[in-house]
């Protein structure tokens, strides 16, 4: 076999260990929606992609590392959502309505919202997974900043402290999300989105009507 032909192979090798790794990963986000991280077992999530338990260990030393692997993922791809909200097209304005619909929990049982409260409670004891929701929450309020930072610059907003504003915003938007997803009943999403642009209009000067004026033009 020749240098290139090796080359190739061993490309080869490392596109099917991603792929695999990949879908173990997408398999054991399905089962922690439906079972919930402390109830998942490898058994679960060999069973779901039809593979042993000892092909899971293959990629993976231990459930936690799977788990926490799942977790990384999942919370990358929320947070590639967040900057693109941010970076995205627009009024800041108009960013930041989106930013408050995205926030706000879909019905019926948000997966993310699910899997984000359960990462939350297993945060408490499990550091790694701590660490993940921790920087998932850096994240969104970082590019939260982003968009008032860019309101105030274009004169949309007023903040001395986009920073501390994103902050109280997240803050209130997450305990707000907790509601919706554990109760429906005693707050509904639209409630949640009223309430969410309140807030930002008494941190960014300006009234609630303007994200629906602006969101119809």
């Amino acid at each position: 076999m020749s240098q290139a032909d090796g080359g190739r192979t061993t490309s080869r090798r490392a596109e099917q260990v991603a792929a695999r790794r990949a879908e173990l990963i997408a398999a054991a986000h399905q089962v922690v929606l439906d079972r919930g991280l402390a109830n998942t077992r490898v058994a679960d999530v060999a069973a779901a992609t039809n593979v042993s338990g000892g092909l899971i260990h293959y990629h993976f030393a231990t459930k936690d590392d799977l788990l926490t692997e799942m977790l990384r993922s999942v919370a990358a791809a929320d947070i590639a959502r967040a900057r693109a909200i941010a970076e995205g097209r627009g009024t800041a304005i108009e960013r930041l309505e989106r930013f408050l619909r995205h926030y706000t929990p879909g019905p019926g049982g948000d997966p993310a919202w699910l899997l984000w409260i359960d990462g939350w409670g297993a945060g408490l004891r499990e550091p790694a997974l701590r660490q993940i929701m921790g920087e998932l929450d850096d994240a969104w309020a970082s590019y939260l900043e982003k968009v008032i930072a860019d309101g105030t610059v274009s004169g949309e907003f007023v903040c001395a402290d986009p920073a501390a504003s994103a902050r109280r915003l997240s803050a209130l938007l997450d305990g707000l999300g907790l509601r919706v997803t554990l109760d429906p009943r005693a707050i509904s999403r639209r409630e949640m989105l009223e309430h969410g642009r309140a807030a930002a209009a008494l941190e960014l000067g300006i009234s609630p009507s303007d994200f629906t004026r602006k969101s119809t033009r």
